[in-house]
Order: C-alpha cells, then structure tokens, then sequence
C-alpha cells in the first residue's frame, strides 16, 4: 500500500475535512504516523509548486487550493453559477418549495426518477439546504430552500409563490389528440 496516495485520496474525496484520528483507523497506522505523512505530503505539494496544499485546523485536515490561484478557482465557480438551471433542477426546486420540508425520497417518489444531480446541483448553488431530519427509520435529511432561493426568484417570502390553481391555469394541459398522436 502507498500510505501518502491513499492518504491523498482520503483527502480529495472528503471535501470539508477528516480528523487525523479518522485517517489513523482507516490507514491502520498511529495518529503521530498519520501526521508524518500529511508533513510530507504537504511538503511534496510545496516543493513541486502544485496547486493545492494540505491544511490542519485544530483536528482535521483536508485540501486546499494555494491562495495565488484563488483568484482563477473563483472565476470558474462564478461561471458555474451563471448557468441556467436544467428543467430537472427546476422540477426539483419546485417540489422543495412546494413540499417543503421534504426528503429526497419524497422528491424521487413526485419526480419518479433519481434526483442525485439535480439536487446537487441545487444544493451547490445555495437554493436549497438540509433542515434537520425526519423522525421516521432510516432518519431521513429534510430539504427546503433558502434565503438564495427567494432573491434569486424576486420573492419576499414563500407566501409570494403563486398557489398551486394558478399554475394550473396557466401550464397547458395536453389534448386528447395530442396524447393519441404521442401514442402512435
């Protein structure tokens, strides 16, 4: 096994951190172990001017990219929010506004399909956010939009959200013949 690429990997897939005592169970080896290998790695990362760094606050650790490319890190995720919402996220924001709060099985049951993307998507743009969780077995996250969602759609509240009736009324509903001619 190469301790310093699996601790690499480690470190890449938890996003917001892990603690060395975490890291020390799952490389089986000792905390003080453990800290001599992030040492390294970081060292490594610093000597080969890479574009990210190992970072420790207090007990966890995880990585980071190097303050000079901030900057161009910034601008990309900029441009990601900037791009429209796919009509499967705006199916997905609707049932949260909707339904809220609501869990994702909940979502997938309306919806019919898996709603992973989407979701993730919503989540990452700050539209929707996790509100505690369902008592019920399995304890399920509820989900509900955010104070995001409500400047980004011109709302004051969610009490501004057109009533249910009145998207009806103005979602055409499909005819006879055109459910006859999608058959064929």
């Amino acid at each position: 096994m190469n301790i310093s690429s699996v601790l690499e990997s480690l470190l890449f897939v938890s996003g917001d951190g892990v603690t060395i005592s975490q890291l020390a169970e799952i490389l089986e080896l000792s905390a003080d172990d453990v800290l001599g290998q992030i040492t390294e790695l970081k060292t490594f990362y610093e000597t080969n001017r890479r574009g990210i760094t190992v970072v420790q606050y207090d007990e966890y650790v995880q990585l980071k990219t190097v303050e000079e490319n901030f900057g161009y890190v910034n601008r990309l995720a900029e441009s990601k929010k900037k791009l429209p919402l796919s009509p499967a996220a705006l199916e997905v924001l609707s049932i949260v506004a909707y339904h809220q709060p609501v869990t994702r099985s909940s979502i997938e049951f309306i919806r019919g399909v898996n709603s992973d993307g989407p979701m993730g998507k919503l989540l990452e743009r700050g539209l929707i956010e996790e509100n505690g969780r369902l008592d019920a077995p399995g304890r399920p996250i509820l989900y509900v939009t955010t104070k995001e969602f409500l400047r980004s759609f011109g709302l004051r509240s969610l009490a501004d959200l057109p009533d249910t009736e009145t998207l009806e009324e103005a979602v055409p509903q499909p005819q006879q013949e055109d459910l006859e001619e999608t058959a064929q």
